[in-house]
């Protein structure tokens, strides 16, 4: 591109000389979370801010906060001068609100305690704003939130005899003494059940607060309607170590007089009986519910209810459910208004007062799972009698002659949904497979079979269902029993009346755009964030079927992207709350989150420990920090980090790491798997030295000098230890020379200066040498893509990604996958629904976009712009929303002239690096345009 001639032009909003700007106080956050949050600790709050002209910026804000149930106010910071407007901590709150002297005496002591607040700011002109709408918080302990309650259920663990351990997998499962162990299991620990208590209210209520932990997952109801749109509640966890649970405002539900609540349980990962397919098998005990509920009434007077012995238990429709291996429901067996005051609940049973898990209780901080989209029927296909036959062997089960399989269009995680009318009893089975076989029934061979729902009729007119305690991922939904509406019925099957895919995930919300003319580069982006958003469940899994494990590596790895494209400031604490809790006595990191099997036994050491998985606890803060500002992660887990680093200081010898999984999946002439282009100890070295770089910077940060001096030695001595093994002096080449053996050390600055230049042409030699593809697998994709578009070669970047050849996302969207798929070549098989392999996002935000943080400012308060025009790329929209706002990007390159438009939020500044070579253009808040010829 030649450019001549710069033109600048800035859209300029008219401000007046005598009023003051307007600026709109939006988004009122706690924890950088909106709505209601619930804390143990005084809080921090934060706030976003617009306004219609450009330049605007905060010099001072005044929060006060309020006691809803009086309206007094109990706290004001007054008047401070500051420009903060995230993370603002309350640091004398607690001491003078809570104290006995504080400011309303009203407020009981050892109470769950709701507060609401409120903000205006000052610009500036020194002029203030007007008062923002009112938020929320509540600050409590879970020994308050849940005082006075109890565990219970239908069974103690002593009296359902489960097994104890982590190790039932794989072969282990095949064992006589093992099988005979979990027979003799109480089948009522398995089952699902309904629990009721029913109270009264007289007075006229103010507020009502319910707490709520149900195990393995609970839908709650009050008066008969469901209590939020949560799916899969609580966020699973290692329950020997963490139990997380709910808050609702339940104010609307209550009514004067009779009401009833009702919770139904199932088994989610804390019950793990199997019964069909499983991938392993684990119980922290039967289905259990820990329950209160505060009621404040307009006189001031409270009432609380609570989980005990007063409450009765009754068997549920849902006659089987195991997060593996899918659910049956029986209609027959429901109780109308059996969540109603006046229910006759005479022939129910009284629970038990149950074992407590292990774990501690802590409010769940990431985002409920939800049913978030829904997908239609695309294609109907009726298996013929031969098919049906051949269907039989293929899938190792019986196919009803009535199959047909229905093309969603969409491979995604979650669950049919069914409106149905017919017979009372008869049943209908739904199989999902993201494959289909040869002869087109649903295929779950590579994924975890049997895994199937079954639905029996009640008989009284349309009736609606979908399973509430299992998911799979699939696109292709094989229905068995019925007829759609419209098709011929001579054997008087149920008739299907609707039938959609219910798209369920986590419900962290997208903050992101992005959009291009390379269709190749939009379709990817589309692939990549539904395999996201399929395994951003209560963790981010590796796949929605087989395994859905927290496989550790890809939180990382796709970590930058993932942060550009959704508001993880909830999502990651509580991650790392995992990680923590799986860190083991001596340090080790495990490569899952939580830890539900411990794999033991021949080939399966590298499955157990990794390197480029368990180093996920010590990047991942990082990466939170240079999204969001907040250091507290480094600070809150900086101990775990530093015994992480010294667990990997004894494996390794003489400063090698030798063990782990290295570039796993990468890419050749063989399948995927264990990594062969590269050396496993180079990938694990490498790791260890980054982590120990990291480390370095979190001593710096939580001021311990010692550490400091350290670790900066032992870094120094790791890359002497991995140049006398891994660099050849005589070719400027690491290892084998792949693109892994060069991009990590690279990446890493671990080659010196005067060798970079030389290291870096190998690296692009070896591009070249594989007709501008890639070799790299999972782990080497970020190092391989950042360390060309850190070092100038985005041009590389566009060509080596703009084809429809394997490897490449191309293939994949030729291949016809709407999911990103677990191997760079789908047709070898294993899982079509991962997003391991999605590192490209980060270069869509950070390069092409050019949307980044300034290097050593963290938080993204200061903006760099700096897009890259490659390629023949004619434009670029993208966005993301940062804790201050949108921050967006729009430009075209078109006969040789180029277009920036760039949009920062209130409270930024942004540096714009425009093509050419020019000077940055230093901005704040506000809308610019900038034109290059």
């Amino acid at each position: 591109m030649n450019y001549r001639k710069l033109f600048v032009a800035c859209i300029l909003c008219l401000s007046s000389t005598v009023q003051a700007k307007d600026i709109t106080i939006t988004r009122l956050t706690c924890e950088m979370q909106a709505g209601m949050v619930t804390t143990s600790n005084a809080p921090r709050l934060g706030w976003q801010m617009t306004s219609p002209e450009n330049g605007t910026r905060q010099t001072a804000y005044e929060i006060e906060i309020s006691n809803p149930l009086t309206g007094h106010t109990i706290w004001n910071s007054g008047k401070v001068l500051s420009p903060q407007s995230q993370l603002i901590p309350l640091r004398d709150f607690e001491k003078i609100a809570l104290s006995p002297v504080g400011a309303d005496p009203s407020v009981r002591p050892n109470t769950p305690t709701h507060y609401t607040w409120r903000v205006r700011v000052w610009d500036e002109t020194d002029t203030p704003s007007a008062w923002s709408p009112y938020s929320d918080f509540r600050i409590t302990s879970p020994t308050d939130a849940f005082a006075h309650s109890h565990w219970i259920g239908a069974i103690t663990r002593k009296d359902a005899h489960l097994p104890e351990g982590r190790k039932f997998h794989g072969s282990e499962l095949k064992k006589p003494e093992v099988k005979a162990a979990w027979e003799a299991v109480d089948t009522l620990a398995k089952k699902s059940i309904y629990l009721r208590r029913e109270f009264h209210t007289n007075k006229k209520i103010k507020d009502a607060t319910a707490y709520v932990c149900g195990l393995g997952f609970y839908e709650f109801s009050l008066n008969g309607k469901k209590v939020g749109d949560s799916e899969f509640a609580p966020l699973w966890s290692d329950y020997d170590k963490t139990v997380y649970y709910n808050t609702y405002d339940v104010t609307r539900h209550l009514q004067t007089g009779g009401n009833a609540i009702g919770i139904l349980l199932g088994n989610g990962f804390y019950n793990v009986q199997g019964g069909r397919y499983r991938k392993l098998q684990i119980s922290f005990g039967a289905p259990t519910l820990r329950f209160r509920l505060v009621v404040n009434y307009e006189d001031g007077s409270t009432e609380t209810i609570v989980s005990d012995k007063d409450w009765k238990y009754d068997f549920s429709p849902v006659i089987f459910n195991c997060i593996y291996g899918g659910e049956d429901y029986d209609a027959r067996r429901e109780q109308k208004n059996w969540d109603k005051a006046g229910f006759a609940d005479n022939a129910w049973r009284p629970v038990v007062i149950q074992e407590a898990p292990k774990g501690v209780l802590r409010p769940q901080m990431a985002q409920p799972v939800k049913i978030m989209e829904h997908y239609g029927i695309q294609k109907i296909t009726r298996l013929t009698p031969e098919q049906i036959a051949l269907a039989c062997q293929s899938t190792k089960r019986t196919v009803d002659a009535s199959a047909f399989v229905l093309d969603m269009g969409q491979n995604l995680a979650g669950f049919p949904e069914i409106t149905v009318r017919g017979k009372k009893g008869q049943k209908i089975t739904l199989l999902v497979a993201e494959s289909l076989t040869e002869e087109g029934a649903c295929n779950q061979r590579q994924t975890g079979r049997q895994h199937y729902y079954e639905y029996t009729l009640k008989g009284e007119g349309d009736e609606t269902w979908h399973p509430r305690f299992s998911y799979y991922g699939f696109r292709y939904i094989q229905v068995e029993g019925a007829v759609l509406k419209g098709q011929k019925n001579p054997r008087k099957l149920p008739v299907i009346k609707d039938i959609q895919s219910c798209f369920v995930y986590n419900s962290a919300p997208k903050v992101s755009t992005f959009e291009c003319s390379n269709p190749i580069f939009n379709a990817a982006h589309r692939l990549i964030e539904k395999a996201v958003r399929s395994n951003m469940q209560s963790v981010f899994t590796d796949c929605p079927h087989r395994e859905k494990l927290g496989w550790l590596e890809q939180d990382h790895l796709c970590g930058p992207g993932l942060l550009y494209n959704y508001d993880l400031t909830s999502f990651i604490p509580q991650t790392l709350q995992n990680i923590a809790d799986a860190q083991h006595a001596n340090g080790a990191v495990p490569t899952t989150a939580p830890e539900y099997v411990v794999f033991e036994g021949p080939g399966m050491d590298a499955f157990a420990e990794s390197p480029e998985w368990g180093c996920t606890f010590v990047v991942l803060p990082f990466m939170y920090y240079e999204a969001y500002g907040d250091d507290s992660l480094i600070r809150k887990y900086y101990n775990g980090m530093r015994r992480y680093v010294d667990y990997m200081t004894t494996r390794a010898d003489k400063g090698i790491v030798s063990f782990g999984l290295g570039d796993w999946y990468d890419y050749g002439d063989f399948r995927a798997g264990f990594s062969r282009n590269t050396p496993v100890p180079l990938v694990a070295t490498a790791h260890y030295y980054m982590i120990v770089r990291y480390l370095v910077q979190a001593a710096q940060l939580v001021g311990n000098q010692y550490d400091v001096d350290y670790y900066t030695r032992l870094g120094e001595e790791i890359n002497e230890a991995f140049h006398r093994e891994f660099y050849h002096t005589d070719t400027h080449q690491y290892g084998t020379g792949s693109q892994c053996s060069n991009a990590l050390p690279l990446f890493l600055g671990m080659v010196s200066a005067d060798d970079r230049q030389a290291v870096l042409d190998n690296l692009v030699a070896d591009i070249k040498k594989h007709g501008n593809r890639l070799t790299t697998g999972d782990v080497g994709n970020r190092y391989l893509f950042q360390t060309l578009a850190r070092n100038g070669l985005d041009e590389l970047m566009y060509t080596m990604h703009n084809h429809e050849e394997a490897p490449g996302y191309g293939f994949q969207l030729k291949f016809g996958a709407t999911t990103l798929t677990e191997q760079w070549d789908p047709r070898q098989g294993s899982s079509w629904n991962h997003f391991m392999m999605g590192q490209i996002d980060e270069w869509f935000f950070h390069s092409l976009a050019g949307i980044r943080a300034v290097e050593g400012k963290p938080g993204m308060k200061e903006i760099e712009i700096c897009p890259q025009p490659v390629g023949d790329l004619k434009y670029v929209r993208a966005s993301t929303e940062t804790l201050y706002g949108k921050v967006a990007v729009e430009w075209t390159h078109e006969d040789g002239v180029f277009h920036l438009k760039v949009s920062i939020p209130v409270g930024c500044v942004a540096r714009v690096i425009l093509p050419g070579g020019e000077a940055p253009r230093k901005v704040g808040s506000g809308t610019y345009t900038f034109t290059v010829k």
